[in-house]
């Protein structure tokens, strides 16, 4: 019967394994073989270098500051989709009806590409768009929107947040529907105002839901490419360069293909211990506040 049951319970589990080995494990293990060539993907000649791709990366001013520009967009972007996330939530967890039809308006915008978005963005900060024509007609105001580093960086990061923001305000609206009112009441008593109580009580009572989004907007900070390739192509002066984009010049422009997957590997190291840090860091502000 035992076996019976694993033989069950293997056949059903099967199709992600098979899903994971052809989409996850082959291809890793392609991209550190290719990592320890000069291979460019089109030449039949293939030669080993070893940890060249490595210590050039290592060394290279260009991959530095294209890790350097992905922090600042994890910086700037993690904190504007929380904030984004949570004004939405709260908003909509205090309507008295039609609370899911708000999310699903809300929630459109991540079912919409990257591409799809850019380009919106795009025409609206286009020189002759309707906003830059009623602000040069009305104020004189000549805005390069995307023409300056870190006015770049704050669009760019401000729309992949209000992208994300839907979905996770969804996860936020059910951390506050788990709370229990009588502790909202146990405050007012006590003579606790808003902010106070929203502070004291409602963040600390987020933790798993806070937690979660926090850790999921990292992930997507650390994976930024389609708005960067399609607003700014890395500029202005790769400003906006993020690590994602330099793999890509390095894998499809210039060729380098075993020096991209080298950078890849580096960047997919560098993206897993910075999520262990920062999970860390929230478990220990979670058992601050009784969660264990």
């Amino acid at each position: 019967m035992k076996r019976r049951n694993n033989k069950l319970g293997w056949s059903f589990t099967s199709p992600y394994l098979i899903f994971t080995a052809i989409f996850f494990l082959v291809p890793l293990v392609w991209s550190i073989w290719l990592s320890v060539t000069d291979w460019n993907m089109m030449s039949p000649e293939i030669n080993f270098v070893g940890f060249d791709n490595f210590m050039k990366a290592f060394t290279s001013p260009a991959v530095q500051a294209s890790f350097f520009v992905t922090y600042k967009f994890l910086i700037v972007f993690v904190p504007m989709a929380l904030i984004i996330s949570m004004v939405v939530a709260v908003l909509v967890n205090g309507l008295p009806k039609f609370k899911g039809l708000y999310l699903v308006a809300f929630f459109l915008p991540y079912l919409s590409s990257g591409v799809v978005t850019s380009l919106i963005v795009q025409g609206l900060l286009s020189y002759n768009s309707p906003l830059n024509v009623f602000l040069r007609g009305h104020f004189g105001w000549d805005i390069d929107w995307l023409g300056t580093p870190m006015s770049a960086l704050m669009i760019i990061s401000l729309m992949i947040a209000w992208k994300m923001s839907g979905y996770y305000a969804l996860i936020l609206i059910s951390g506050l529907a788990s709370i229990n009112h009588e502790i909202y009441e146990a405050a007012a008593m006590d003579g606790s105002g808003r902010f106070r109580t929203f502070w004291k009580v409602t963040v600390p009572m987020l933790y798993p839901a806070l937690f979660t989004v926090i850790v999921l907007a990292v992930g997507v900070s650390f994976g930024i490419f389609t708005e960067v390739y399609q607003l700014t192509g890395g500029g202005p002066n790769f400003a906006t360069n993020t690590w994602q984009m330099e793999i890509f010049n390095q894998a499809f422009v210039n060729l380098n293909s075993g020096y991209a997957s080298a950078i890849s590997l580096i960047a997919a190291t560098v993206t897993f211990a910075s999520i262990g840090v920062i999970k860390k860091m929230l478990e220990k502000w979670g058992q601050r506040n009784g969660w264990t």
